[in-house]
C-alpha cells in the first residue's frame, strides 16, 4: 500500500481529490496536516482566463483524534486571478460544519453523540 493511500484513511472522504498534503507536522501533542488546494481551475467558475496567484491564509480545521493526538488540518485555497477582468476567485469547498471549525464528517459523528 502506498503512502498516499494510507493518507485517505486518515483525512476525510475526498479531501485529497482538491487538496494536496504539503506537511504533516506534531506540535504541543497535536497532528497538523498542511493541505494546499491543487493547481486545478476548480469547476463551477465562469469561463476565463485564469492564472494561480498564490494562496489565502491557512483556514484551522479540527477533526477525529489519532492515537490521542488532536487532528488540525491547515487548509489554504488558492487564489485565481481573472485576466480578463482582473477579478480574483477562490474555491467554495465545503469543508467544515456550518458554524463550527470541525470537519463535517466529525461534526456529524458529534451530533449524533448528543442525541
Amino acid at each position: 500500500m502506498k503512502t498516499q493511500d494510507i493518507i485517505r484513511y486518515l483525512l476525510p472522504a475526498e479531501i485529497l481529490d482538491y487538496f494536496e498534503l504539503v506537511a504533516i507536522k506534531e506540535q504541543a501533542g497535536k497532528l497538523v496536516f498542511h493541505l494546499d488546494e491543487r493547481n486545478n481551475i476548480p469547476q463551477g467558475f465562469p469561463k476565463g482566463d485564469f492564472e494561480s496567484k498564490g494562496f489565502t491564509q491557512a483556514k484551522s480545521i479540527l477533526d477525529f483524534p489519532l492515537r490521542g493526538k488532536a487532528v488540525i488540518l491547515h487548509v489554504r485555497r488558492r487564489k485565481w486571478l481573472n485576466r480578463q477582468t482582473g477579478e480574483v476567485l477562490t474555491s467554495t469547498w465545503d469543508l467544515n460544519t456550518k458554524g463550527t471549525k470541525y470537519t463535517n464528517e466529525f461534526g456529524a459523528f458529534l451530533k449524533e453523540l448528543v442525541r
